[in-house]
């Protein structure tokens, strides 16, 4: 197989039976849409969707010092995530910038289960087994071991329910615990990338098809759709969730992304960046870098990650990612801008888009929250 050639994942041939727009993504041949990427998003935000992610990267780090290694090589603090939890965390370099940001799942007592950006995962991969040096502790490729179901929606507690006695109820948001759902073990997560209520069920690749049929079955009366990338791109702009490559680069600290909160130095030891990181710290308290902000349009243009933002004739910001938002019936974007036009309200901003400045309000994020 030639390495321009994308991969697949276990449930292509279903993708495509069901007539998806394919893209290469991150390159993996992934589902863009199935239909229309508003009526799916519409789905997810009043019934439910169900979506493939097997692209993410899975990464195991197991063994005695599997968290002391976590806790070095990550900004969070790894070792006080209880057993059964998850939390979000960013891996940075050494000079602070963002690597990737991950979702780290304690399965067991020296058992960790790492899940990165797709576009990611080998760049994290090969830093947190440089980062394993003198750590008794295993870093494991597991991107091969796991198909990656998402089910979305306020409906997808009762189609879950439905499938498995896992006690749902019980499981808290950012918390994961093994299953059975429709007779296939999984891994069965409260967690997701939607701004809605939802479940990510890590399986076996030879389980996939299996469980996307059984979900598809169980859904049928509750209005679930399959959803492409295109969907969860604008879900997860309207919620207000950072997206590798556009809100986090590695040319920002995770200060400068108004995500300082995940970077714990009251954790035992030394961790990789901790240096740079209170430089970080230090500067955006005595002059606030760009904010990340929400922007509504005033008209019906869409606003695309790179389009500057203006006031006054001057350029104060930059567009990271933009999008009509099927929920607000008006393109949106998130953008970073000097601090001194971040304040929700403030007058006079506008977005170059192609030479003509279109005006936008500037908004508190997310531009959506669902009811609880």
């Amino acid at each position: 197989m030639s390495s321009t050639e994308p991969r697949r994942t276990a449930l292509d041939a279903v993708h495509r039976a069901l007539g998806a727009t394919m893209t290469d993504f991150a390159g993996w041949d992934m589902p863009l849409r199935y239909g229309s990427e508003r009526e799916e998003h519409l789905a997810v935000r009043t019934r439910a969707g169900l979506f493939d992610l097997s692209h993410m990267g899975e990464i195991a780090v197991t063994g005695p010092q599997a968290a002391a290694l976590l806790n070095f090589a990550l900004v969070g603090n790894i070792a006080s995530v209880g057993v059964g939890r998850a939390r979000y965390t960013m891996i940075c370099q050494a000079d602070g910038g963002i690597l990737d940001d991950l979702i780290v799942y304690r399965l067991a007592e020296t058992e960790y289960l790492v899940v990165a950006n797709a576009s990611n995962a080998q760049v994290v991969l090969d830093a947190l087994t440089e980062r394993a040096a003198g750590f008794d502790a295993e870093v494991r490729d597991d991107r091969d071991a796991y198909a990656l179901l998402a089910v979305q929606g306020p409906q997808s507690p009762g189609i879950l329910a439905a499938l498995t006695d896992a006690d749902l109820d019980g499981l808290k948001y950012y918390a994961g615990l093994p299953g059975t759902v429709a007779g296939v073990p999984a891994l069965i997560a409260r967690t997701g990338y939607t701004g809605e209520d939802g479940f990510e069920l890590f399986v076996k690749p030879e389980y996939a098809v299996e469980l996307w049929q059984a979900l598809t079955k169980a859904g049928e009366g509750a209005g679930l759709v399959p959803c492409g990338l295109s969907c969860r791109d604008t879900l997860r702009l309207e919620a207000g969730m950072p997206l590798y490559g556009h809100e986090l680069t590695a040319e920002l600290t995770p200060f400068d992304a108004g995500l300082g909160r995940v970077v714990k130095f009251d954790k035992d030891g030394d961790f990789v960046g901790r240096e740079a990181l209170t430089e970080a710290a230090a500067r955006a308290e005595s002059s606030p870098p760009r904010v990340l902000v929400g922007l509504v349009a005033e008209g019906r243009r869409v606003p695309r990650a790179g389009f500057p933002v203006v006031a006054d004739g001057a350029v104060i910001g930059e567009v990271t990612s933009g999008a009509p938002s099927p929920t607000l019936g008006k393109p949106i974007a998130m953008a970073y801008v000097d601090a001194a036009h971040a304040a929700p309200g403030t007058a006079g901003v506008g977005v170059d888009i192609r030479g003509s400045h279109e005006p936008y309000e500037v908004v508190a994020l997310p531009f959506y929250k669902r009811r609880k």
